[in-house]
């Protein structure tokens, strides 16, 4: 039995379960973008599909002739994070979706509205032809939350439009008109390990911080567990010698980790729980109104775990955690509270011989974003290491002159009795990356109510969902019309 059968609007919900039993994590999206093919052959539709796996599926209008089409746009990957205890394998399946109230949310994951509701409302204007339309170019993209790869790559040629709607935003009744640049840093630290393992293993687990997005949630404070990590190593080491033998954290560039882990060796292990304690509460005192419930959990390990990092390679990694730029780095001057320039360290993970840190680096203004590459490049050159880059994307600039956005203005108003919030992003959209592929492109993000994204606390409006569709109805009802003026 169909969990969200009862919900409104049917259409919409009926495609966003059908799409929630296929896992399409970021880089494991062939699944889902074969689906979408059947979708499109099974309905005489024409598509493309490239090697990223990005469909593109064409439509014609249900009334008028030579009106130009609108690109309906969304992303087919979603953030894969779960709960510690929670045994769902994301790469084999999808969410399972619970009713809770008027929210939609997933079992211990992440829920996937992000961008699955997109996708969701797209298939369900393709399959009723009786709602009114334009001729739609249905642009739905991959690896999307690992830095807009399926964007980067598409061949935008393919696409006559020139003005789009993306369904990519979290905040009913916010119309985003513009947003950051921003890449994906990777820096490899060389690591030597040492033939044999003196003293005791012990374990040192975080858990229980707050996470969330690294674009939209940076300027909220909350602790980063690898950041607060390598401070609680720092402290300790500051007491006593220790010699790292694994250290992992994060497992996306783009969310604000919750936990984090080092095995360490010592030949003083009573005085390093103390000073492990002692160093936690100082981070648990930091943030006790953004993460009120951050652990730290101490154990010996239960399986061998391997022979230390010596003493040269240990304070390596220290000292690039204690030194490495976190967070936010600059504010707009001409938007209170409006965050500039930031970057996250999401992933911290121990390989054979070495150590990635990868971050999400974000700017509206490339010059700074730039500086904050070459910070990383200086501090990784300075141990030994490097960088590499992926995923560079443009800012997308506000655009003065937009009929697009007019309409929505004005439909907006009359559905809600109010206009809309204009703003711009700190997190990037793919909008920036088809902007500059497409000259003159008008194009504006906006999406129901989704909170707490990118963590297994995501949940999506029900009520919202109802009235963004029935939004988005109107604005194609009237762009269906060759006579409008848009």
């Amino acid at each position: 039995m169909a969990v969200l059968g009862d919900l409104e609007p049917k259409s919409v919900f009926e495609w966003f379960e059908k799409l929630s039993a296929i896992p399409r994590g970021s880089r494991h999206t062939k699944q889902v973008s074969d689906w979408c093919v059947k979708f499109a052959e099974e309905r005489g539709l024409k598509y493309d599909q490239d090697s990223a796996n990005n469909v593109i599926i064409y439509a014609p209008g249900t009334r008028g002739k030579n009106i130009n089409p609108l690109i309906l746009q969304g992303h087919l990957d979603m953030v894969c994070e779960k709960d510690a205890d929670c045994a769902i394998d994301m790469d084999t399946r999808g969410p399972e979706l619970i009713v809770d109230g008027e929210y939609i949310r997933a079992n211990g994951t992440t829920l996937g509205g992000d961008d699955g509701i997109a996708v969701a409302m797209a298939l369900a204007i393709l399959d009723d032809r009786s709602i009114p339309r334009p001729p739609l170019e249905v642009v739905l993209t991959t690896d999307e939350e690992i830095g807009m790869l399926g964007a980067a790559a598409l061949d935008a040629s393919r696409l006559k439009g020139r003005k789009l709607l993306n369904i990519d935003s979290e905040q009913e009744g916010v119309f985003t008109v513009s947003c950051a640049g921003g890449c994906v840093v990777s820096c490899i630290l060389p690591v030597t390990r040492e033939k044999s393992r003196t003293g005791e293993a012990l374990r040192v687990a975080l858990s229980g911080l707050t996470g969330g997005h690294s674009g939209t949630e940076i300027h909220r404070g909350r602790a980063n567990a690898n950041m607060a990590l390598g401070k609680i190593l720092k402290s300790v080491r500051e007491k006593i010698n220790f010699k790292i033998i694994n250290i992992n954290g994060g497992f996306k560039d783009n969310a604000i980790p919750v936990m984090a882990s080092a095995e360490i060796a010592t030949d003083q292990p009573d005085i390093a729980i103390t000073a492990l304690k002692n160093a936690a509460e100082s981070i648990r005192t930091e943030y006790k109104k953004t993460d009120p419930d951050f652990d730290i959990n101490i154990t010996k390990p239960t399986d061998d775990p391997g022979m230390p990092f010596d003493d040269i390679s240990t304070n390596r990694v220290i000292e690039f955690l204690s030194n490495a730029p976190n967070g936010v780095q600059a504010m707009d001057e001409n938007i209170p509270g409006f965050v500039r320039t930031s970057l996250n360290l999401g992933i911290f993970k121990t390989e054979l011989n070495d150590i990635k840190a990868v971050f999400c680096v974000r700017s509206g203004v490339s010059g700074e974003k730039l500086n904050l590459i070459e910070k990383l490049k200086n501090l990784s050159v300075s141990l030994n290491g490097d960088i590499s880059i992926q995923g560079d994307y443009p800012a997308w600039e506000y655009k003065a002159d937009s009929p697009l956005r007019d309409l929505c203005e004005r439909v907006f108003y009359h559905q809600y009795g109010h206009a809309p919030k204009i703003e711009a992003i700190h997190a990037g959209l793919e909008c920036g990356l088809f902007s500059g592929k497409i000259p003159d492109l008008d194009c504006i993000s906006l999406g129901p109510d989704l909170l707490e994204i990118h963590t297994p606390r995501e949940r999506m409006s029900v009520a919202s969902v109802r009235r963004v569709w029935k939004f988005l109805l109107e604005v194609l009802r009237i762009m269906s019309d060759e006579q409008a003026e848009i």
